[in-house]
Order: C-alpha cells, then sequence, then structure tokens
C-alpha cells in the first residue's frame, strides 16, 4: 500500500465514522434520555425527529465536507473559502445528504448572515459572548485536526489557526478550547496511542499556558482525568461544546467497539447527532472503516460524493506535503 492511499484509509475511516454517526442520530435529535434507554436504537432510520429519510446526515456532516472541499480546492486553509462554501450549503443547498437544509445552529446561522449579507471579516463572524458556546465549531473540527496531523506545525500555531477556524462561527475561548482538546485526542490517536492513553495524556497545564484558569476548569473532567469513570447519570448529552466532548470521549472510552460506541451516545438522548458524529469519528479512527456496520453505512446518503472529496482532500495533504514543511513559519501560507 503507497502512502497516499495509507492517508486515504486513515481520514476515510475518520470521516465516514464521523457522517454514519451523525446520519444515525438525527432521527432521534431531541428526544429525552429515558425514551432513548426505553427504545434502543440500534438501526439506521428516517424520519423521526425531522422529516427527512434514514441515512440523512445533518449540518454536521454539511459543515465537516464543505470545509474537506475547501482545503482540496485551496490546496490549504482559507477562512474566506470556507465561509464562501458554509454559504453555499445554508443559500445553496451544496454539501446537503438530500439537496436540502434542515438544520443549521442559531451561532452557525448568525455567523454565516454575518459573512454573507453583512461582509464582515471571515473571523469576526463568530459570536463571541458566553452564550455562543453551542457545539457548532466542534461538529466541524475533524478537517483540520487531520490537516494539522500531517503537518509539521509547532503547537503554538496549531493553537492560533484551530482559534481562527472555531471562531468563524464560536469565538468564545470555552468553545476554542473544546476544539483543541478534540484536536489533540486525534492527533495521540493518529500517532497510534490507545483510547485509554490518548485520554490520560492530555495535559491540564497545557491549556492553562493559552485559556484562563476559568475556561480550563470547564474541562475539569476531562483534563484531571475523572470522566471515564463516571456514572451515565452524571454526563450530559447537550449543544453545549463542553457536554458534547464530555459525552462523545465517555461513550468512547466506555466500549470496545464502533457499534456500540455509536449505539452508547445515541443513547443518552438530547442532541444525538453531534454526540455521535463526534464519538464516530474518534471511534472510526480507532476501530477502522470496516468496524462500520455495513448495514448501517449502505444506508447513508451519497457515499461515494463523501469518498470522492476525502480523496481530493488527502491528494492535497500528500502533494502539499513538501509545501507546508517550507513555508511552516510564514503566516501567511494560512490566508487570513
Amino acid at each position: 500500500m503507497n502512502e497516499n492511499q495509507d492517508v486515504i484509509n486513515i481520514v476515510e475511516s475518520g470521516v465516514l465514522g464521523f457522517v454514519v454517526g451523525d446520519a444515525f442520530g438525527v432521527p432521534v435529535e431531541f428526544t429525552i434520555r429515558s425514551q432513548r434507554k426505553r427504545d434502543l436504537l440500534t438501526e439506521m432510520i428516517g424520519n423521526g425527529s425531522h422529516p427527512v429519510p434514514e441515512g440523512t446526515w445533518s449540518d454536521d456532516s454539511s459543515m465537516t465536507i464543505a470545509t474537506l472541499d475547501s482545503i482540496r480546492e485551496c490546496e490549504n486553509i482559507n477562512y474566506d473559502d470556507i465561509m464562501s462554501k458554509y454559504c453555499d450549503w445554508v443559500f445553496n443547498k451544496k454539501y446537503t445528504a438530500t439537496d436540502e437544509v434542515f438544520d443549521v445552529g442559531s451561532t452557525t446561522g448568525y455567523a454565516v448572515d454575518n459573512y454573507y449579507k453583512n461582509k464582515m471579516h471571515p473571523l469576526d463572524c463568530g459570536g463571541k459572548d458566553e452564550m455562543s458556546n453551542g457545539n457548532g465549531s466542534l461538529m466541524r473540527m475533524l478537517p483540520i485536526a487531520y490537516y494539522l496531523h500531517f503537518s509539521n506545525i509547532d503547537y503554538s500555531t496549531k493553537v492560533d489557526i484551530i482559534t481562527n477556524y472555531s471562531s468563524l462561527t464560536h469565538g468564545h475561548e470555552v468553545s476554542i478550547l473544546g476544539c483543541l482538546i478534540y484536536n489533540d485526542y486525534m492527533n495521540n490517536l493518529l500517532n497510534g496511542m490507545s483510547k485509554e492513553d490518548a485520554y490520560y495524556d492530555l495535559d491540564i497545564e497545557r491549556y492553562r499556558l493559552h485559556f484562563s484558569e476559568e475556561t480550563v476548569e470547564k474541562y475539569r473532567r476531562i483534563l484531571k482525568h475523572e470522566l471515564k469513570d463516571l456514572d451515565e447519570d452524571s454526563i450530559k448529552s447537550t449543544g453545549y461544546v463542553v457536554d458534547t466532548l464530555e459525552a462523545s470521549m465517555w461513550a468512547l472510552l466506555n466500549t470496545n467497539n464502533y457499534e456500540e460506541a455509536i449505539v452508547l451516545a445515541v443513547s443518552l438522548g438530547d442532541d444525538t447527532d453531534t454526540v455521535a458524529a463526534i464519538t464516530g469519528s474518534m471511534a472510526g479512527t480507532i476501530y477502522g472503516v470496516n468496524s462500520i456496520p455495513e448495514r448501517w453505512l449502505s444506508k447513508v446518503r451519497k457515499v461515494d460524493y463523501i469518498k470522492n472529496i476525502v480523496t481530493g482532500f488527502c491528494d492535497v495533504i500528500n502533494k502539499n506535503n513538501s509545501r507546508v514543511y517550507g513555508f511552516i513559519n510564514k503566516p501567511e501560507f494560512f490566508d487570513l
């Protein structure tokens, strides 16, 4: 297997793991935990919370695919182009599973409007107040995690890039820190660590160098390695970025394969599509694309379309490796 195919296999495992988790959770989004436990979901279904057919993925996957496509086309991280593609999604129904837009978060919609209608600079579009800490930037962080993993970029620069990328829609540091923790955990997995070692490697002191103590404290249960052993009643699965990251990591750490992780993530109720999508990105990375049940994957919309964008994204990663290494200390490489 050549190097390019290796990268494609790695990225495809996480992306399809993400999209399948998203589509699995869409039909029961917003339902309560007691209902999910009573009617445990184990198969891909349609309709339910949204009037869409089985295998339909949501805004989580749309923005993730749009980001992959932007990097594929621009061969770097171009914030203007990314926001333009989010506009294509919201207003032109591009990057959707069924050529329909049915789920746009309020903070994300506000940011897209700021860019499209108010002509604001992309890094100024996102909400920056305490109430702007939904999971809308965390849910689209996977392509950046891959891009940064395959680039020889120092940690401080990675923090800057993640800050900028989150700020397109979510500019408060609670959202940014959640994205950074997810990126670091994914990087550990991509370096071959077990899910447990990757979790215990997260060091609270690392984040205190970049974020306020108040913000770091919100992620204490993850960063002080208390999360894995918490009982289910202690886990929230809301759209608040801290809750979403905790629920996703908790589901991953307390299961042994992809299918178990997704079923547990969705059984928590509430923001089921995003929790399952983020869980799926990590589980797909750990267990590989072949771990995704075929009975689920076969029902997901536009899989070949997603695979083609992933392949183009991976071509850029491989083609640009020498350019990335050569330009690593030049901030103009990343279009602001």
